[in-house]
């Protein structure tokens, strides 16, 4: 059995690249009082979001600037862990340096078109190779695997998809996860998900997209694309097993009353 580090409040956070999701981290960790870092090939550039002094270079393929991770710690992966003989490498060093791993990857690693409910009992994918490269540092090294549904929040605002053609009008169902419970569940994970276990993260309230349109139209006044047929039925995810190993509570259990908050935001159509 792989033995995770213990965690200390003490150990800072490392966030391995930046993005959309890296923000959100960083700030909730900063203001939960953790040391936090931020990294990036390009450090000035993608995690601007971040103080000068929390920014460090670091760059999978290039084993030099692994150096520059602290350790102890506890790094948030947040990019695909690929190459996967440079993804194995790192975490292989950094597990013998005492470091909590938590990966984040996709739901995109269970097959669609199962009309059943996909939890972590699911045959995962393993032609992809992101999800080899996951499994493989999950049962060596103890990391631990949040696979994360469909992320919406500030900046990405689900209606905006509808209003800019990007959705079609099908059955297929989606499962979608909010950036804030996202940033909250990556956190507890660290400090209480289990080493080499993995996770379906998501609302666990899969909708269909015609469902969402339709709604979309009543209360917002928003254009429903026209029906388009898909043999393509998609996933119906469950978030059971993260919410009860984490004893969390969802800040935004109801995708649309947190679209409701989103569109009074400053800028948005509504506001």
């Amino acid at each position: 059995m792989v033995m995770r580090p213990i965690f200390s409040p003490d150990y800072p956070f490392v966030i391995l690249g930046g993005g959309y999701t890296g923000s959100f981290l960083y700030h909730l960790a900063k203001e939960r009082g953790y040391r936090t870092f931020a990294t990036s090939r390009l450090p000035e550039q993608n995690v601007s979001f971040a103080c000068p002094e929390d920014r460090l270079y670091f760059d999978l393929e290039n084993p030099h600037s692994w150096a520059k991770i602290p350790y102890p710690a506890n790094l948030i992966w947040c990019f695909p862990a690929l190459p996967e003989g440079m993804a194995y490498s790192f975490a292989k060093e950094m597990h013998y340096k005492q470091c909590r791993l938590v990966l984040l990857g996709s739901t995109s690693a269970y097959s669609t078109g199962m009309d059943t409910i996909i939890d972590e009992m699911a045959r995962l994918n393993l032609h992809r190779p992101r999800v080899i490269s996951e499994e493989g540092i999950r049962v060596n090294f103890g990391g631990t695997v949040l696979r994360l549904a469909g992320l919406y929040g500030p900046g990405r605002n689900v209606l905006d998809w509808i209003r800019d053609g990007r959705i079609q009008n099908t059955g297929r169902y989606v499962n979608l996860i909010h950036i804030k419970d996202v940033a909250e569940i990556c956190l507890a994970a660290c400090t209480q998900a289990d080493a080499g276990a993995h996770y379906v993260v998501s609302d666990g309230t899969p909708r269909q997209w015609s469902a969402i349109c339709e709604f979309a139209h009543q209360r917002w006044d928003i254009a429903i694309p026209p029906p388009t047929e898909t043999s393509n039925i998609g996933k119906r995810l469950s978030s059971n097993k993260i919410l009860s190993a984490l004893d969390y509570h969802l800040k935004y259990p109801d995708l649309y009353s947190a679209l409701n908050a989103l569109e009074s935001l400053p800028g948005s159509p509504e506001s």
